[in-house]
Parts: structure tokens; sequence; C-alpha cells
């Protein structure tokens, strides 16, 4: 596999990600994770779940920044998924970040955040579904910490996932993308 290396400020710490071509932000960190990580404080404990994990730029930064938290990141992409294992070793947290595929986490597990830039271009229906498989894995008070653009569907996502028994609410917006917070119903 070809790869290369960008570096961006997560949480405040200059990191390097090794990347590879098909796999998403795979140049350098997107405008929408960054508004993500700009905008939401990483939590100090618990288990997370990182939807879409493209090379782990959001998983492997929130475990670098947060010690006390364990991290599952999945992708359909295998690059992804090597690749966010790859960076999770290269920055010290392979001990508590493990990415993989989908179907490979334990139907059993709950998160007490998720969070995710996803994969708006896949369609609103596979998106839909996508959602509706993560979402109920939250615990009780578990949130989900989302990032769309605006032109892509910002709001109507909200408005559907309110509409689904997530409760949703816009806590910041920049740069024409939409930082929501869903919680379970």
């Amino acid at each position: 596999m070809r790869t290369h290396e960008f570096t961006a400020t997560v949480f405040g710490t200059d990191m390097t990600f090794t990347a590879a071509p098909g796999v998403f932000s795979g140049n350098r960190l997107d405008l929408g994770t960054s508004v993500l990580l700009r905008e939401v404080e990483p939590p100090t404990s618990g288990r997370v779940l990182d939807v879409g994990c493209g090379v782990g730029t959001i998983a492997v930064g929130l475990a670098v920044a947060s010690p006390g938290i364990v991290v599952d990141a999945v992708d359909v992409n295998g690059r992804a998924v090597e690749l966010t294992n790859l960076n999770a070793e290269r920055h010290g947290v392979a001990d508590r970040v493990r990415a993989c595929f989908p179907d490979e986490i334990d139907g059993d597990v709950a998160y007490d955040e998720i969070w995710s830039n996803p994969p708006i271009r896949i369609g609103k229906a596979a998106l839909h579904d996508l959602l509706l498989t993560w979402l109920p894995r939250l615990t009780v008070d578990g949130s989900a910490y989302l990032v769309v653009g605006k032109n892509l569907g910002g709001d109507s996502l909200q408005r559907w996932l309110e509409g689904q028994g997530f409760p949703t609410e816009r806590i910041a917006s920049a740069k024409g993308f939409r930082v929501l917070r869903s919680r379970r119903g």
C-alpha cells in the first residue's frame, strides 16, 4: 500500500498520521473533523466508538488526549482499519484503540460516547441504517457527537434523528458544518 503522512493539531497536540489514497481524509485533516475536534471536549473516562474511522484521527486523538478512555474504531474500508491501528501504535495508544470492521464488535458492548464524521455520501438510506445500528448502543447517559455539512443535510439529519427518538441538539456551527449531540430517548 502506498502511504504518506500528514500532521494535524488534535486537542492541542501536533500529531502525524500515516494515510493512503482511498481512505477518508487521506491527505490532511478534513475540515468537518477539525470542526468536531475543536468544538467538543474529549471525555475523561469511559468507552468510546468512532464510526467511520478513516485514518484514525478521531480515535487516536481522543485516546492521546484522554488516558482514561478505551476506543473502538470501525470502518468498512480495510485500509482504514489497518491505518487506524498503525496510527494508534505510532502514538502509543494501541492498548486502548482497536480498529476493526463493524461486524467484529461484540453486540453487547455499549458506549458512553460515539464520535463520527459520518459518511454522508453513502446515501440517505444507508446513512440512516448506519446511525440506527450504532446510536442504540449508547449507554443511558451517553452522547453521540456528529459533524455534518449544512449543505449535506446537517439540519435535516437533526430533525430525522429526533423523529427516530434520539433527542438531538446543534451544539456548534462553524465553517459550514453542524456539530450535533444526540442522546438516547
